[in-house]
């Protein structure tokens, strides 16, 4: 595992700045960005100075989801879903305020990783969806997080279609706290991390705690329940046919004569 494929600096007292830096591959979530960045997130969370973490991209894009040529790999496929669900239950536990920057796109996975957050900031021309049903996948550890999140006819369109929305509609959803232009975003997540630690430190986390536990069933049970699903879908043959699409830059074979 190499650790250069997540970038950890200070963005200030009690801030870690984490970058996904897989650039020249959009962010694509591979096993070792994955473990790159439960690694970034352990370290960040042991150090008691630190209280909120924020979470970008290297390059132009956000992260464009899942590695689709390790989807494609049966056994990096099961690694890549345990990790990833762990990353999602870990960045949303997490004792620290975690704040997603989004700029460019943030797709699928991607996407999941910015609804973890406890706050998410986008580019106003960012590219955010869940695109998993035209890949023969199911989105369903995302899912956990947007039926907390949208209202649901908004969850259901995201879900259902794949479709892709802008950063501006996705503030209108309520999918992201703010959509901002290019430049406003890292100052936008400073001055939300710099309110946070205006907090009482026990008084943020019991905050946080108890914010997840007054749902009606909790988040870690229904991240189980949804992790189930992904890896059963992870075994179809839906699946395959969607990632070969996908690579081969071609319509899956559920649309032939669409």
């Amino acid at each position: 595992m190499s650790t250069s494929l997540v970038l950890s600096v200070s963005a200030g007292t009690g801030i870690t700045l984490l970058t996904l830096n897989r650039a020249e591959k959009r962010n694509a979530l591979s096993v070792e960005l994955v473990q790159a960045l439960l690694a970034a997130l352990t370290a960040a969370e042991a150090d008691a100075a630190q209280r909120v973490l924020i979470l970008t991209g290297a390059g132009p894009v956000f992260c464009a989801g899942l590695d689709l040529a390790e989807a494609a790999e049966p056994a990096r496929a099961h690694q890549s879903a345990e990790l990833i669900g762990q990353v999602l239950r870990r960045l949303s536990e997490s004792r620290l305020v975690t704040i997603a920057v989004v700029r460019g796109a943030a797709i699928a996975g991607g996407a999941g990783l910015m609804s973890a957050c406890d706050f998410a900031f986008a580019e106003e021309t960012a590219r955010i969806g869940y695109p998993e049903t035209r890949r023969g996948l199911v989105a369903a550890l995302v899912m956990t997080f947007l039926r907390r999140q949208l209202r649901e006819r908004d969850a259901r369109r995201l879900l259902l279609t794949g479709e892709l929305v802008s950063g501006r509609h996705a503030e209108v959803i309520g999918l992201v706290n703010e959509a901002l232009q290019a430049d406003q975003l890292m100052p936008t997540a400073l001055h939300t991390a710099a309110e946070v630690l205006q907090g009482g430190p026990e008084a943020v986390v019991r905050t946080k705690q108890l914010l997840a536990q007054l749902w009606p069933t909790p988040l870690s049970a229904d991240l189980d329940r949804a992790r189930a699903m992904h890896l059963e879908v992870r075994q179809s043959a839906e699946i395959q046919e969607g990632i070969a699409a996908y690579r081969e830059k071609r319509p899956p074979g559920w649309m032939a004569g669409a």
